[in-house]
């Protein structure tokens, strides 16, 4: 196997199973493996697959594979994560303002807009708020009803 075919799977069996952070933990999980690589090639290797980081409550951001998430249960999980570190929403006319733990917006808004909801116009993720603008004549009870399929507790949030 060559020596780039052998790195490629390592780093996908390695972010697949593991809580990976930084480039620094994989090469020295990559080395305990056998597997030599600098970071500058790691960092290339990581960038041709694609690989993300997502927030991680305990970890801070955790690489992963976006294909790995295709499957359900792993979405699940994901969402999971996600949906625990929103705290609040809140209206103001045809907006609603989401928030969330430091660096959590961005997937928030991610799992919203991938539900394709009717009730939503667009959506805004910064770093700890999401802005989710209402189409027009969408009730607020009406995008509670909608997004409660993908974020289970949002009724309880809005106060």
């Amino acid at each position: 196997m060559r020596n780039k075919t052998k790195r490629l799977l390592s780093i996908r069996k390695l972010i697949e199973s593991e809580q990976i952070c930084s480039q620094e933990e994989l090469l020295f999980r990559l080395k305990e493996m056998g597997v030599e690589a600098t970071q500058s090639t790691l960092s290339r290797d990581l960038k041709f697959m694609r690989v993300a980081k997502i927030p991680h409550k305990d970890r801070g951001y955790i690489y992963i594979i976006p294909e790995s998430i295709q499957n359900e249960q792993a979405e699940e999980k994901a969402a999971a994560m996600v949906t625990d570190a929103i705290f609040n929403i809140d209206f103001s006319g045809n907006l609603a303002v989401l928030k969330t733990l430091p660096g959590y917006a961005k997937a928030v808004t991610v799992l919203i807009d991938n539900e394709n909801y009717f009730e939503v116009l667009g959506t805004i993720g910064g770093d700890d708020t999401v802005l989710i603008i209402l189409r027009e004549g969408v009730s607020h009870k009406e995008l509670l009803d909608a997004l409660s399929s993908t974020l289970p507790n949002i009724h309880a949030l809005y106060k």
